[in-house]
């Protein structure tokens, strides 16, 4: 099953938090977060859409058609998750193999396998935890985590590489610059303002080297979680 068309679930989250309490404020409290962070997803999600999802109302916001589909969509989904997470955690005589995993990594990729995993070992009773950032601190609690990344690893881990990992340049089809670009050297990007995912800082200066070129003339421009 194609999962690229799924939005962040940051973005997610904070929608259906702020569709749920009726409020940007109210979902930012709900989320321990700030308002200005709330917004962001919002419009992140919105333009990853390419639909509006609030209208405004007075001071209020209001669900539109597409955002009330939305909203739906999403209760049951998290609904469904936390359903999942409530069975997990509930007591048995065997003890949960608890395994983490990036939250973009168990919903996009894990969840969908639940089904097919849990039939492979049925006498096996899992637990994951979903941890963005780096594992190190919370590996004593875990007994295995699932990454998208490389070492130099922690003292005492046992890591087992599953795939490797490509790593390349994505340009929009609609960029104006996107047939200049394809006819480039990798030298010419760095003149160009770069997108680059803030929980993968290393990837950008590793390509860099490996064309080499200095990471430090790199122009990074937006950063997305």
């Amino acid at each position: 099953m194609s999962t690229s068309l799924l939005p962040p679930l940051n973005a997610l989250r904070a929608f259906e938090a702020t569709a749920r309490l009726g409020g940007v404020g109210r979902a930012a409290q709900a989320l321990h977060v700030t308002h200005g962070a709330i917004s962001r997803q919002l419009k992140l999600l919105e333009d990853h859409l390419g639909i509006a999802l609030f209208q405004r109302a007075g001071r209020g916001l209001r669900l539109t058609a597409a955002g009330t589909r939305l909203q739906q969509a999403c209760s049951e989904a998290f609904g469904g998750i936390e359903d999942c997470v409530r069975e997990l955690r509930r007591p048995s005589a065997e003890p949960a193999l608890v395994l983490g995993c990036s939250g973009s990594v168990l919903a996009r990729w894990m969840i969908p396998r639940l089904p097919a995993l849990q039939a492979a070992l049925p006498g096996v009773r899992l637990q994951w935890s979903a941890l963005d950032g780096s594992f190190t601190e919370a590996q004593a609690t875990l007994d295995a985590v699932l990454l998208l990344a490389q070492g130099p690893w922690p003292r005492g881990w046992q890591v087992r590489e599953l795939a490797p990992e490509r790593v390349g340049v994505v340009v929009a089809p609609s960029h104006p610059a996107a047939q200049r670009l394809r006819q480039v050297p990798p030298s010419a990007l760095l003149r160009e303002t770069l997108l680059h995912t803030s929980s993968r800082p290393q990837a950008w200066p590793a390509w860099a080297q490996s064309h080499g070129l200095d990471p430090a003339q790199l122009q990074l421009g937006t950063g997305f979680e």
